[in-house]
């Protein structure tokens, strides 16, 4: 089997992993919405913007109104990477296991956790989003803060289509365990229900360089001053959400000129944001820590 279509079996791989695994995989955008930017780290979007009603005349009828169709230019702000060997021989007395193993593992417990991480802590920290702060502690509190939630994103008119609840399992599980019709009627106007573990969920994360003291072991944590997310309802217009997946980069121990040895790369590139003008269609409510 040679390195290309080694690569492309893997690729096929880390896609179902992807599709499988990450909780923010609901909000990417139509990749059709955007173009290349001038820069090969950034896209632009558009932007339409028009006039609202005038008064009619039966003179002279209509009022020429203005519309306009602009380009936003976005940059990318998630560009992270590893490398990682596996001697020959380890991978072919494993049956091409150690080597397949790695790829889905690495994907699973690493890769697709931190971009949730990164992807909500990002929508978190955007500006003029709904915030609400506070422990919940039971199903009755919880479904009365989603109850708030949304009469806030009824009364910002936000769109009830296309809306997102991603909550923690305790909360969702405290609030399955009341089983009203109060309960049910609140989870009810979701398009989507999400369950994110508290790991990936944080107002802010901070993450490691993989190469200063201290973070060599990579990944991700709570930055400091962040707070665990409760919840999250997110209008899914109202974010902007790419990812570009290279194909993993692999060499061959042929190919590796320093050990013989298979060498893995995975490498992931995209932005998250949310619209300046479409901040309304976000509610974030946090713990106190």
């Amino acid at each position: 089997m040679n390195t290309i279509t080694l690569a492309k079996k893997y690729a096929s791989l880390l896609d179902e992993t992807y599709r499988e695994n990450a909780k923010t995989a609901v909000l990417e955008s139509d990749a059709a919405l955007a173009r290349e930017g001038a820069n090969a780290n950034e896209i632009v979007i558009p932007k339409l913007s028009m006039d609202g009603l005038a008064d009619y005349s039966r003179n002279s009828g209509y009022v020429d109104g203005n519309v306009s169709l602009t380009w936003q230019t976005v940059k990318f702000s998630y560009e992270r990477g590893r490398m990682f060997s596996v001697d020959a021989m380890d991978n072919e007395e494993s049956q091409s296991i150690a080597f397949g193993a790695l790829a889905g593992e690495f994907v699973r417990t690493k890769a697709v956790p931190e971009l949730d991480a990164f992807r909500f802590a990002s929508i978190a920290g955007t500006s003029g989003i709904s915030k609400e702060s506070g422990d919940l502690s039971s199903g009755e509190a919880a479904a009365a803060a989603i109850r708030k939630a949304v009469s806030a994103m009824d009364a910002a008119e936000v769109p009830s289509e296309d809306r997102i609840l991603f909550i923690t399992p305790v909360l969702k599980g405290m609030i399955d365990d009341m089983d009203t019709t109060k309960s049910r009627a609140v989870m009810a106007g979701f398009d989507s229900i999400v369950v994110v573990p508290q790991s990936r969920f944080y107002s802010a994360v901070k993450l490691n360089d993989g190469v200063s003291s201290g973070e060599e072991g990579g990944g991700y944590s709570k930055a400091t001053g962040g707070k665990n997310i409760n919840f999250m309802i997110v209008h899914k217009p109202a974010v902007i959400q790419f990812t570009k997946h290279a194909l993993p980069k692999i060499v061959s121990p042929a190919n590796n000129p320093d050990a013989d040895s298979w060498k893995y790369g995975y490498r992931s590139y995209g932005l998250c944001s949310v619209y300046a003008n479409k901040a309304a269609g976000v509610y974030c409510h946090t713990a106190t820590v």
